[in-house]
C-alpha cells in the first residue's frame, strides 16, 4: 500500500497550500538528484516527493484524494455504491409503497436517498489530462540576469531543455506545456512546472533590477577616485514594461579622511608594481 502523501511530505491533512509548497521545495532541494549523485536512495525520495506534491498542490485532486476518489497516483478508485444500486436492489423493494397504502412516494424516496449518498462515480474510462509534473531548476547568477538554456535532468534519466528568460529572478515559476505526466483514455498530457532557483555569485548581489559589486582597488585608486560608481543600463536586462537595471560598484577599502597634501603626494608617486587586487575577478568567468 502506498504511503500516505501528507506522510511523504511531512504535514499535516490541514496543511495549508503554502506550508506544502515549503514542505516540497525544502525537500526537493535535499533529495534532488543532481546534488545526490549515484544516490537511489535520496532519487527514489525525490520522485515520491515529487508526486505528492502534484497531486495536493491541485485544490480539485486534493479534495477528491481526501474524499478517497482517487488514489496516491492519482488513478480512480473503485467507484463506491450509488443509492441508485440500493433503490434498485432487493433492499430498496420493501420501501416502494404506493401512496395509497402510505410510505415512500416515488419523488420522496428519490430526495431521501439523494441526501444521503454523493451520486454516481465519474466515469473512469472518460479521458483525462495527465497530471503536472514539478521540478527545481539550479542556475547560475548570471543565466538569471543574461538569460540561457539549461538542461534538467528528471529523476527517471530522461532531459529538459529549459529556456530561461533575462532577468529571472528567484523562485520564478517557467511552465513548458504538455511535459508533465501523459493523459488517460486519450486524454492531453500535463505540464511539467520548473522552480528556478538562483546560486549566489561570487562578487555581483541583485537588488531589484541593479546589480551592486563590492570592487577592491588600490591605495591611489581610492584617494583620486570616487566612493561608489554607477553604470547606468548594466544591471538586470529589461524585461516587459520595466526599464534595465543599473550596476552599482562600491569601491571596498578603508584608509580614513584623506587631505590634499595626501592628494599631492599620491599624485606624483610611483610606487614599485603592486598585485593587481581584481585579477581573481577578472579571471571570473
Amino acid at each position: 500500500m502506498a504511503d500516505d502523501l501528507y506522510k511523504i511530505l511531512g504535514v499535516a491533512k490541514t496543511a495549508t497550500a503554502d506550508e506544502i509548497r515549503s514542505a516540497y521545495r525544502k525537500l526537493a532541494k535535499k533529495h534532488h538528484p543532481d546534488l545526490n549523485p549515484g544516490n537511489k536512495a535520496a532519487e527514489d525520495k525525490f520522485k515520491s516527493i515529487s508526486a505528492a506534491n502534484e497531486l495536493l498542490s491541485d485544490p480539485a485532486k486534493r479534495a477528491r484524494y481526501d474524499a478517497g476518489e482517487i488514489d496516491e497516483t492519482g488513478a480512480e478508485r473503485a467507484p463506491q455504491r450509488s443509492y441508485r444500486d440500493y433503490a434498485d436492489g432487493p433492499a430498496g423493494q420493501r420501501y416502494r409503497a404506493n401512496g395509497a397504502h402510505g410510505g415512500f412516494g416515488g419523488e420522496n424516496f428519490e430526495d431521501l436517498f439523494s441526501s444521503m449518498f454523493s451520486g454516481r462515480a465519474a466515469n473512469p474510462n472518460a479521458p483525462a489530462r495527465g497530471q503536472d509534473a514539478q521540478y527545481v531548476l539550479t542556475i547560475n547568477f548570471l543565466d538569471a540576469i543574461n538569460g540561457a538554456t539549461n538542461r534538467l535532468t528528471l529523476p527517471d534519466g530522461q532531459t529538459l531543455d529549459v529556456k530561461i528568460p533575462p532577468g529571472t529572478e528567484q523562485d520564478a515559476k517557467l511552465r513548458l506545456r504538455g511535459r508533465g505526466a501523459p493523459g488517460r483514455n486519450g486524454g492531453p498530457a500535463g505540464d511539467a512546472l520548473i522552480e528556478i532557483n538562483i546560486k549566489p555569485h561570487e562578487f555581483y548581489q541583485r537588488d531589484g533590477q541593479d546589480i551592486r559589486l563590492e570592487l577592491p582597488i588600490t591605495l591611489t585608486e581610492a584617494v583620486l577616485s570616487g566612493t561608489e560608481l554607477r553604470l547606468r543600463g548594466r544591471g538586470v536586462p529589461a524585461a516587459g514594461s520595466r526599464p534595465a537595471g543599473d550596476l552599482y560598484v562600491k569601491l571596498r577599502v578603508l584608509i580614513g579622511t584623506p587631505d590634499a597634501a595626501l592628494e599631492d603626494f599620491l599624485r606624483g608617486w610611483k610606487p614599485e608594481p603592486t598585485a593587481n587586487p581584481r585579477a581573481a575577478m577578472e579571471a571570473a568567468p
